[in-house]
């Protein structure tokens, strides 16, 4: 998967003849040399909350001399696949790991040692808004008053965050990003979500989450270019316990979203066998 994945971003990110892939971001804050100043503090719309609006990708993996970020702040990876490793095991950075279900750790442990055959992803499905979070392509927020969404260049998918006061629906018909409402708590946006399909995977490591499911999103735009994102999934179906993770989003300047549809010329599928 990450062999494809790394030739199909290869080839997103060589260079195109098409418009707006390298157009200059307009109003960003500048440092004396002139370069952007990423650092810079967060922007705010006209009724003073912090504005989320920007384009977003996960941040370089490693910045070292050779890639060109040493000494620098976080940016996004312009030479490098940005592949952070929740996109695998979403659960990483807990002590414990996640706390399965008997039949979700049973049905986990089936699934790697099959090499995932059935994984959403793999057959062009949607992934959920989880692993949207996670997955190294990029993401436009898009904020006016009572609404935030989110538009994905994974299979040009997008994502409504309803801010206008309203409940979540009390029997919604179930959904692939769920049913999203959120409010502002000082200058972090917390989003409740329900609603969702069953069925849907958290990583590539088969981590399921249910119908049952409800996730709480707090976002913070910390400067100009930093995003952070605290997921708690409380799932009581799949986990024994409600859990929590933190991801990173750097801003990206210059261009902006072009297509990638997963079943464009897509040959895989049918050779998805397990062993």
């Amino acid at each position: 998967m990450r062999n494809a994945l790394g030739i199909i971003l290869c080839v997103l990110a060589a260079p195109l003849s098409a418009q707006w892939l390298d157009y200059p971001t307009p109003g960003v804050p500048r440092l004396p040399d002139g370069k952007p100043n990423l650092t810079a503090p967060t922007p705010k719309t006209q009724d003073g909350k912090p504005d989320l609006s920007g384009l977003w990708a996960m941040p370089c993996p490693v910045a070292t001399a050779a890639n060109g970020f040493a000494g620098q702040p976080t940016v996004y990876c312009a030479t490098e696949i940005a592949i952070p490793p929740e996109f695998g095991n979403i659960g990483r950075t807990l002590k414990e790991g996640l706390p399965y279900q008997p039949w979700a750790a049973d049905l986990v442990k089936k699934t790697r040692a099959n090499n995932r055959p059935n994984d959403p992803m793999s057959h062009c499905l949607p992934t959920g808004l989880v692993r949207l979070h996670t997955f190294p392509l990029f993401r436009k927020v898009v904020q006016v008053p009572g609404l935030i969404v989110i538009l994905n260049e994974l299979n040009a998918s997008y994502r409504q965050i309803f801010t206008d006061g309203r409940p979540l629906p009390v029997d919604p018909n179930p959904s692939w990003n769920g049913y999203s409402s959120g409010k502002w708590e000082g200058d972090t946006l917390v989003v409740e979500t329900t609603g969702f399909r069953d069925g849907l995977w958290l990583d590539t490591g088969a981590s399921p989450l249910t119908d049952a499911a409800r996730i709480t999103e707090r976002f913070r735009r910390v400067n100009y270019g930093t995003l952070e994102i605290e997921l708690t999934v409380d799932d009581k179906k799949a986990y024994t316990t409600p859990w929590t993770i933190k991801v990173t989003q750097i801003l990206v300047l210059n261009t902006d979203l072009i297509d990638y549809i997963c079943l464009e010329n897509e040959k895989d599928a049918p050779h998805l066998l397990g062993k």
